[in-house]
């Protein structure tokens, strides 16, 4: 466990280091977008790029690793809806809370953390299960919240709400990042040499920034929220994320390996260890941008990136 840990620890200390710098205001809260923007259309697309073009294409096209993750993407949501569904919380804010549960934050930290651990073998199936929440469960969750003003106008604003979720898929430069290093490797395409560099420091310059821009962005998150909010509001989604969630992982892909289906143990660890990653942090701007409670949301971000040092870690001792 210690060694587990001396492992884990830089990658909270960090988060930890741009949460104090923000709560200080060493960093100025208008400094966030800045770092944010260079992570994500800079940095971290390099460092998708990279991992995609040197793992071998079918681990990237995977469709057991793929199928058993959608599956219990799906039974998230379903859930956590189920769950938390009241006349206070109505679809909007339900389906948020249903997208932080299930989506976890294997961008900025899954894939640096992850690969640490485990070596360069599992990017593979982490950028798998990237792609299937950026596709699947995030455009799920935003049709999902729009059912509140659908019953006003109709199918038009579910409608309306995937177009938006097809769209904002579009602007990601993560997917096309995972797309051309997919096809490089597929191709065994290598950059010339400069420009290889030149992505490659970008890469390198993924991790910490991530780290760190996600503490700022959680301090600015509870900085700016102007309420206060009963536990039973967040906490249970937060447990969800935590617990259910890489619980659910490993028990559909265990069955689905007594099943008959070729899923390999060590593709059903790297599920289990991304499902037991804190919610991503990119959620808090979907809710902002959809109307819905960001501050509760904020809050399911915060108690899951704090509570999984540990949690995380111990995932990790039981499943390696």
């Amino acid at each position: 466990m210690l060694q587990i840990l001396l492992v884990t620890f830089p990658f909270f200390a960090l988060v930890l280091a741009g949460y104090v710098a923000a709560r200080r205001r060493l960093l100025p809260l208008e400094a966030i977008p800045g770092l944010n923007g260079f992570v994500l259309y800079f940095a971290l697309p390099c460092m998708l790029y990279r991992f995609g073009s040197t793992t071998p294409i079918a681990q990237l096209l995977d469709v057991n690793v793929a199928g058993v993750y959608v599956v219990c993407g799906l039974l998230m949501v379903g859930v956590t809806i189920a769950f938390t569904l009241n006349a206070r919380i109505r679809w909007n804010d339900a389906s948020l809370g249903a997208l932080v549960a299930a989506f976890p934050n294997s961008g900025f930290m899954g894939v640096p953390l992850i690969v640490a651990l485990l070596g360069a073998s599992a990017a593979g199936t982490v950028i798998l299960t990237m792609v299937v929440d950026m596709l699947v469960t995030s455009s799920l969750c935003i049709a999902l919240s729009r059912l509140d003003t659908a019953e006003g106008n109709g199918r038009s604003a579910v409608i309306d709400a995937g177009r938006k979720a097809l769209k904002g898929v579009l602007a990601n430069p993560m997917p096309w990042a995972i797309i051309l290093g997919g096809t490089a490797s597929a191709w065994a395409f290598t950059l010339p040499r400069p420009v290889e560099q030149t992505v490659w420091l970008l890469a390198d310059s993924a991790s910490p920034v991530a780290l760190f821009t996600i503490g700022a962005v959680l301090a600015r998150a509870q900085m700016t929220a102007n309420h206060p909010m009963p536990l039973a509001d967040y906490l249970p989604v937060a447990v969800m994320k935590l617990f259910i969630h890489p619980m659910l992982v490993l028990a559909v892909g265990l069955l689905a390996i007594q099943a008959g289906l070729p899923l390999t143990s060590s593709s059903l660890t790297v599920m289990v260890l991304v499902a037991a990653l804190p919610s991503a942090s990119n959620v808090s701007l979907l809710a902002e941008r959809f109307g819905a409670d960001n501050g509760r949301i904020a809050r399911i971000i915060l108690v899951t990136t704090a509570v999984s040092f540990l949690t995380f870690s111990g995932a990790v001792a039981l499943m390696t």
